[in-house]
């Protein structure tokens, strides 16, 4: 198992110079988690390509009913103190900190392509592949 923030899952579905990367790390990783805000995210992500006619609504609706479905189980809510504590030490956004979070009560690491949320958490953090 491991923590992964929207992005990776953004690049799983929407093709891109991404993708085949997130398609191995899903081969490695079998069990994807993240904090419940992540599907606000996605479905924030699909607006944006609805609206710029890169995907149609079927389409999106698609992709966040696959990644709803991966994820599963492995979503989950995280405290609201920790996540405010994190993003005071950090100068990280309380969106950002949520993984962070999660990746610490799971005791896994957050995989992600976030250059500064690495560098604000590099023992919790593993760089996305490629990015």
């Amino acid at each position: 198992m491991i923590v992964v923030d929207t992005n990776v899952v953004a690049y799983l579905y929407l093709p891109g110079d991404f993708t085949a990367a997130a398609e191995e790390l899903l081969r490695k990783h079998e069990v994807w988690a993240a904090p419940a805000l992540w599907r606000s995210e996605l479905r924030n992500i699909l607006a944006l390509y609805i609206r710029k006619k890169l995907l149609t609504f079927d389409d999106a609706y698609r992709i966040q009913s696959e990644a709803e479905a991966l994820i599963g189980d492995a979503e989950y809510e995280v405290d609201s103190l920790d996540v405010l504590r994190l993003a005071a030490e950090s100068g990280c956004t309380a969106y950002d900190c949520e993984f962070i979070a999660l990746s610490r009560r799971l005791g896994v690491p957050l995989v992600t392509a976030d250059a500064k949320l690495r560098k604000a958490f590099p023992g919790d953090t593993r760089p996305f592949p490629g990015a």
